[in-house]
């Protein structure tokens, strides 16, 4: 890999926020995703969801859909922390996970090719595969997907499946399929997913009352049994270019909806991502993780 090096200080940021920070970052995407990664055991940040806000801002800051504290764990081999460009904590993310096993394999922090990582979702097995000592891609069990509407949560359903429900937003009517994979997730299949204004529906959708968590909402289009295309609206995000949770929640829906088969090639908008619902009820992602650059921040 082809390492970059950035010394970025003296930024003048809108948020007024905690002074005198200094720590050391590694920038890096899935497929467009992007995130400040940050080693928790050497770097101190006292405020997570501020310092989210400010680092995270395309415009003031760094720029990136996340900040993602590498943290010790009791329970597992490494704890991840996910806060979103808003400041909120996700529970979850794939691309991040995928990110951050190649960050801590190539960073020396762990020589173990197979990875466990605490969320607040449950643990996360991350997998660096090799071809001829190259790596090819990372891929991450995801675990098994809740389908159970108080679980998801969605409200009104109790115990029943959310799968291809009428939503009525602005005058129109959607079918919902929803799928949790430890944070939730709104699947609407549709004929043309360029037709689909993101920016307008999505955020209605992501605060509807039917989601008292709010959701992360996914326009899917069909292109074929092993290929679906994919447009996400992420809670606490906006729109980015791709999302490994909700990749693993539109394959579920595919099935469920008969769509497609147990696996297929997921195209979003920054590049493919390859999911696998296997018989064993866990959901695998594959795809790449690449570093943009490292720096140091100061404030």
């Amino acid at each position: 890999m082809n390492e970059r090096y950035f010394y970025l200080r003296n930024i003048n940021f809108k948020f007024m926020g905690e002074r005198n920070m200094k720590f050391q970052f590694s920038k890096w995407h899935g497929i467009g995703n992007d995130f400040i990664i940050v080693d928790g055991s050497k770097e101190q940040i006292e405020d997570y969801n501020k310092t989210a806000i400010e680092v995270c801002d395309r415009h003031f800051g760094i720029g990136a859909d996340g900040l993602v504290m590498i943290l010790p764990s009791e329970i597992a081999d490494f704890k991840m922390r996910i806060f979103n460009s808003d400041g909120s904590e996700a529970e979850m993310c794939g691309n991040a996970t995928r990110c951050i096993a190649r960050y801590l394999y190539e960073q020396k922090l762990t020589t173990k090719t197979k990875i466990s990582i605490e969320t607040k979702a449950g643990l996360i097995r991350p997998e660096l595969v090799f071809k001829n000592e190259q790596l090819e891609t990372v891929k991450v069990d995801m675990g098994e997907p809740i389908l159970t509407a108080e679980d998801i949560p969605v409200a009104g359903s109790g115990k029943d499946r959310v799968v291809h429900k009428k939503l009525s937003i602005l005058d129109k009517s959607y079918q919902i399929t929803c799928v949790s994979m430890g944070n939730p997730h709104c699947v609407i299949f549709v004929e043309d997913i360029d037709a689909v204004e993101l920016e307008k529906i999505g955020p209605i959708i992501e605060t509807h009352s039917m989601f008292p968590k709010k959701i992360n909402v996914e326009f899917v289009e069909v292109k074929s049994k092993e290929h679906l295309r994919m447009r996400v609206w992420e809670r606490g995000a906006g729109i980015t270019l791709a999302c490994g949770t909700g990749s693993c929640a539109t394959i579920v829906a595919a099935v469920l909806n008969e769509k497609t088969g147990r696996s297929a090639k997921i195209e979003l908008d920054g590049g493919d991502l390859f999911v696998e619902w296997s018989e064993d009820n866990h959901v695998y992602l594959s795809g790449p993780a690449e570093e943009v650059f490292r720096a140091e921040y100061v404030k």
